[in-house]
């Protein structure tokens, strides 16, 4: 896979956060609720206004351009936002966290600012670099689907059903185009034509009949979906208070953040057992059986998802703003860590093997049947 160039129009016009977030700072008029929501939504209508106008003929190629340009920007006002709160800087969003949304100020907030202020800002840059130089970016805009999706599926609801929920503001509001434009992007980068590989039939058909046994590759990843399915299971039973003795010993102690009445943890769990469960059980059946053409693209799509939901996960249950009951303890580091990087590990190795050797996934070829000619 290609990585594209990265877009420095964009980069330069996200950069603009830095001295726009410092001025708003002081801005007497953010000091209440409504004065953030009305003047951020100012802002990205400005903003998308001079991205059309910068950058008109690459909107009109391809609309998503607009959409990425704005969401880099706000991702500098993300990372922006971690930054503050873990103390690395002061005097640029204090005004947002406090009467915009201050449920970016727990750990799990920060380390989902943390992620969409890297990881989704080079997307962002990549993605809008390969619309510029009219590359396609399909791959990796399923990985940012991905993740877009699972931070939501988990932020938003934490918001409404944890301890914050009383401290939603209008600002909140603010999400609903956040739960639209996922569906469209989504669509437009599912209908995007797939890059061509280098499968000729005869490789096609040549890897098709392959045992799993031939296959170690493959072998080795299906025992992973195994056990990783297993611990999915596992801890969604044990945010639901399952009254195993082994949920018991875990919650209390191997992962206590799991109780914390942020709820993100616990929304997280089951979010993994209702939606990664039943792809984990659908991957080992494609990795079994040949032919399935869906398997890398949505092999991508949750090695994004997984990949944020465990960074978020792993960061928030370590980091101060969660209370010490709550935090890892410390003789429990080494086994929570090796088993919560290989869950998030396991789902990218996954998307490499599908886009590495992608033959046993393709359909195979249409052709005539074969016919045996009777000997005499």
């Amino acid at each position: 896979m290609d990585i594209p160039p990265l877009a420095g129009k964009i980069a330069l016009l996200s950069l603009g956060a830095l001295p726009l977030s410092f001025a708003l700072n002081y801005v007497s008029v953010l000091s209440y609720p409504l004065g953030v929501v009305l003047m951020s939504t100012l802002i990205l209508g400005l903003l998308s206004l001079a991205i059309y106008s910068l950058s008109r003929s690459d909107v009109y190629y391809d609309p998503l351009y607009a959409v990425f340009a704005v969401f880099a920007f706000t991702s500098v006002v993300d990372l922006l936002i971690a930054l503050q709160e873990d103390g690395y800087m002061a005097g640029f969003m204090a005004f947002y966290t406090k009467e915009g949304e201050p449920y970016l100020r727990t750990a799990h907030g920060v380390f989902i600012c943390y992620w969409d202020g890297i990881v989704h800002y080079l997307l962002y840059l990549a993605m809008t670099g390969a619309i510029r130089k009219r590359k396609s970016y399909r791959n990796l805009g399923l990985y940012w689907l991905g993740s877009f999706i699972m931070s939501i599926l988990v932020f938003l609801p934490g918001n409404i059903l944890g301890k914050y929920s009383s401290e939603i503001r209008p600002t909140f509001f603010l999400t609903i185009p956040f739960l639209l434009v996922p569906c469209w992007a989504g669509l437009r980068v599912f209908n995007q034509t797939q890059v061509p590989t280098c499968c000729t039939p005869n490789m096609v058909e040549e890897d098709q009949r392959k045992g799993l046994l031939r296959r170690p590759v493959d072998l080795a990843l299906i025992i992973y979906l195994i056990f990783a399915a297993f611990f999915t299971l596992f801890r969604g039973l044990v945010v639901l208070d399952c009254p195993m003795d082994a949920c018991f010993v875990y919650i209390y102690q191997y992962e206590p953040y799991l109780r914390d009445p942020v709820t993100y943890p616990k929304v997280q769990m089951l979010v993994n057992m209702f939606y990664v469960l039943p792809f984990y059980g659908l991957a080992i059946y494609a990795l079994i059986f040949p032919g399935c053409s869906w398997l890398p693209d949505w092999a991508l799509v949750f090695a994004g998802a997984i990949g944020q939901a465990q960074f978020s996960h792993m960061g928030a249950s370590m980091h101060l703003r969660t209370p010490f009951t709550y935090r890892v303890p410390e003789d429990a580091w080494a086994s929570f860590f090796m088993c919560n990087l290989l869950y998030a590990l396991g789902p990218h190795l996954l998307a490499f093997r599908c886009l590495w050797r992608p033959a046993f996934f393709l359909r195979p070829p249409p052709g005539p049947p074969a016919h045996h000619e009777k000997q005499h």
